[in-house]
């Protein structure tokens, strides 16, 4: 690259990056590396840079004929049942448009590393749909800058203003599960929850302590475990609130259905029975559930549906159709074996 290489401004100007350069202090080595979303320098050199390249009103320009009919998710993993819900959802909006669809592992639960954020813009797809994610300011001005949209799939935190996201209405799947519970006759109600820097984690213990007041009863501490979403983490966060059997509860929320199979396992060894002593609550609805011995009561959350929402968005943004920024999807009772009324009449 020349010190007299230049680019087209918004307002039709030219940017040279040799002023962009003499402008931040860096060299011209460093201010490419920066436009073209290297990793090899610093992040307060980046963060110059690309607030020089933003002042100056360039705008990262990728030619049509270089974007790859692709959509790229990205996964905290690919470990679960949870996770090919999603995937389906995803292909079955892509298919018909001819898209193709990536599955990367960021291996965060909070968002993808900065190697995944630089491949994707190296490949070019017409969009990324990040699952879980919290994106930083840099991680996101680098897909703006480069003009490749990205939808926030069940955020892990609030979203920001301009980011486009899809999610279930976590409070009010909270407040069903619980009211369902109540209406049994259960008043000592456990929960295992997920991460609590999780925001889908927090409004479904929001709706459930909500459910609970309801009814004038006061959310226990000793009746909360915190877990992770998977079943090892259901095992544990049962074993916990089932160990002491003077003072169990009479049925558990379990923040997912996948720790909702930690709980059976968690009762089995414990010689609890499923739901004559031990009512059971799941959340997602994931394939296996209605196959669960007893199956599964759950609340249901339209992966699927989510999951094509979060597509049609991407290829809506690509094709200059106006869109809704943030989706939030309704969620349902699903009442199966797993839950039944209260047979003992005693003070819980």
């Amino acid at each position: 690259m020349t010190s007299t290489e230049s680019h087209q401004a918004n307002d039709g100007t030219k940017v040279k990056l040799s002023d962009i350069a003499k402008q931040t202090g860096y060299s011209l080595a460093t201010v490419s590396k920066a436009l073209n979303g290297k990793g090899d320098i610093s992040e307060t050199a980046r963060q110059a840079i690309d607030k020089a390249l933003k002042e100056s009103g360039y705008v990262r320009r990728v030619s049509p004929t270089r974007r790859q009919r692709t959509i790229e998710v990205v996964f905290k993993d690919f470990e679960t049942i949870w996770a090919l819900e999603v995937l389906r959802g995803i292909i079955r909006e892509a298919k018909p448009h001819d898209i193709n669809v990536m599955v990367a592992e960021s291996g965060d639960r909070q968002h993808p590393d900065p190697s995944w954020i630089e491949g994707i813009i190296e490949r070019q797809p017409i969009g990324a749909i990040l699952v879980f994610s919290n994106l930083t300011d840099r991680e996101r001005g680098m897909f703006q800058s480069y003009n490749i949209p990205f939808v926030v799939f069940d955020p892990s935190g609030n979203p920001a203003l301009d980011d486009l996201s899809v999610q279930a209405d976590n409070w009010m799947g909270g407040v069903i599960a619980t009211r369902h519970l109540l209406e049994l006759g259960h008043k000592r109600i456990g929960i295992i929850t997920g991460p609590d820097e999780m925001l889908c984690s927090r409004a479904r213990l929001d709706g459930f302590s909500a459910a609970l007041a309801e009814r004038g009863i006061p959310s226990s501490p000793e009746l909360i475990a915190e877990g992770d979403f998977t079943t090892p983490g259901g095992y544990e966060g049962a074993k916990a609130l089932l160990e002491d059997e003077r003072n169990r509860p009479t049925a558990i929320f379990a923040g997912s259905d996948l720790q909702a199979m930690g709980v059976y396992e968690a009762a089995r060894q414990l010689k609890i029975r499923i739901p004559e002593d031990l009512s059971v609550i799941g959340f997602d609805d994931i394939q296996t559930a209605a196959y669960m011995g007893p199956a599964l009561t759950t609340v249901r959350q339209p992966l699927q549906d989510m999951a094509s929402t979060a597509a049609r968005m991407i290829i809506d943004t690509t094709e200059g159709r106006t869109i809704q920024k943030r989706v939030i999807l309704s969620t349902s009772l699903v009442v199966r074996d797993s839950t039944q009324r209260l047979a003992r009449a005693k003070d819980q």
